[in-house]
Formats: structure tokens, sequence, C-alpha cells
């Protein structure tokens, strides 16, 4: 199939529909429980995952997806007849997963023009950007307009997620066991911020449930513009609640929802929440 094809990781969490309707490949990293491995969305669909997650007596880890399986993908799109590829990933500042598609695009040079793009961002932000992408190039856009789309919309990608538990955070080395073991004595719920630069930084703390969900409203609404809203989240009970209290400004039909799957959940945790969007231009 001519034309621009659109690659990217499983931490785009992007709905299948949407991976069907334009075609997009999907290379998947691998979750593992203690010896036990699994392909994200192949092998474990988020909800197996949170079910495991919950019974399992080991917290998750995750492993970046090896050269070869991108390689892999985009030779097959370059046989398919791709006049280019254009493959978006999950943050550069959080996971391998970049460096090895940049590797296989290394072994395509001469065969297929293939782009490596950084999101320099997770879940919902990423899946939007993959999305857009996607769109374009079903219209017709060419390789350098995806790109330039990508980057634009990278540069103006905020995220912002409550997490209700510090263990995986600090299982990932994110945070020291002390502080894990603190947070959790007071029911800390934590705020994370994924900007432009795609690391993660805390943006609060919040001392219940309901309070972090404000929060997120709140923040959101300092903004005078956004643009692809969309609410992520771990199987979190209170979706519902987050919509409602949206409601005043953001009707849900305004509001995307994507449910965070095993890549970015095993680092988030269980019923972890957040909003990400693009800052209007």
């Amino acid at each position: 199939m001519a034309g621009v094809r659109i690659v990217t990781d499983s931490a785009c969490d992007l709905p299948q529909e949407v991976v069907d309707q334009f075609g997009i490949e999907i290379v998947p990293l691998t979750i593992r429980f203690g010896t036990e491995e699994f392909v994200d969305r192949f092998d474990l669909s988020a909800e197996s995952f949170y079910e495991k997650m919950a019974t399992a007596g080991v917290l998750p880890e995750t492993a970046a997806p090896a050269p070869g399986q991108f390689q892999e993908v985009f030779g097959k799109l370059a046989d398919d007849g791709a006049d280019a590829v254009v493959c978006v990933n999950l943050s550069s500042e959080l996971s391998a997963t970049m460096a090895s598609a940049q590797n296989a695009a290394k072994a395509l040079e001469g065969r297929c023009d293939v782009r490596v793009v950084d999101s320099r961002s997770i879940t919902g932000g990423q899946g939007t950007m993959v999305r857009k992408a996607a769109e374009l190039a079903a219209d017709g856009g060419g390789v350098d307009d995806v790109v330039a789309l990508i980057d634009d919309l990278a540069a103006r990608t905020r995220l912002y997620g409550a997490l209700d538990t510090l263990e995986n955070l600090k299982k990932g080395g994110r945070i020291g066991g002390a502080q894990a073991a603190l947070g959790s004595l007071l029911s800390i719920k934590p705020i994370i911020h994924i900007g432009p630069a795609g690391k993660v930084e805390e943006a609060g703390k919040q001392r219940t449930r309901k309070k972090a969900l404000v929060w997120l409203r709140d923040k959101l609404f300092e903004q005078e513009k956004v643009e692809n809203l969309t609410l992520c989240s771990g199987m979190a009970p209170d979706v519902d609640e987050l919509l409602d209290l949206l409601s005043p400004r953001f009707s849900r039909s305004d509001i995307t929802t994507y449910t965070i799957g095993a890549t970015i959940g095993a680092h988030g945790g269980p019923r972890v929440i957040g909003l990400t969007w693009q800052d209007a231009p």
C-alpha cells in the first residue's frame, strides 16, 4: 500500500478500532511479572493486566522492543509499497524504545525512507499524535508534512496524571522506599506532569483522591483553550466523576477517553487517571 505508513509502540494506548481504521502498526513492549513474560496488547489486554496486577505477588516491569521487532515491521511496510514510514514513539526520556526504532531505521536505509519521531509523551498524548499523523497520511500528506505535524503537537502536549498508589513508582526506581512508605501512610495522591521536555515531573500532592480529581479539573480550567482533550485511566472507578467535574466547560462528546494499557499502567499503577491535551497555538 503506497503512501506514508504510521508505526508506533504499545504505550500509545490507541483503541483497536482506530488502529484498524488507519492501518497503524504497533510494536509492543514486553511486560514481566517475575519470570512470566507477556507481549502488551497481544498476550495481555488492559483488563487482564490490571486483574493480574491485583493478584500477582510481584509488581510488573517493562522491557523495550528489540530493534529487530521494528525492523520486521518497517521491512513489511516497505515490501507492501509504502512511500515512507513514520514511527512515533513514547518519550525517549522514559524508555529505550525510540533508540530501538532508530537502530532499525538505519538498517532500512536505501530501501525505505523511515523517520523516527519522539512524541515526548505517553498514553493519550502519544496516541493523539499517532491518530492525527494517520489521518494526515490517509488524506495524502507527505512524509515531511506528517513529521512536521507530530513535532508541532509534541511541542504543545501536556499530560497530568493522578496516581492512586506510589508502589509502582517505587518499584521502577522513580522514588525511594521511605518516600513511598510515608506517602502511603499519609494517603498522599501524587500528581505528575509530562510536558514538551518528555520527562516525568512532580506537579503536586493531594491528600485525597477527590482532591486530586479537582486538582486535575482546575489545572485544565486554567487554560483558555485546549485541543484534543483526552481522559486516560487505568480502569479507574471514578472516570464518570472526573467527566462530571469537567462538564461545566467540556461535554463528554468533547473528550476522548483512553484505557491505559500495561506499558504505562506498569509504572502508573492501578486506578491511575489523567488528562492530556495540546495547548492552543
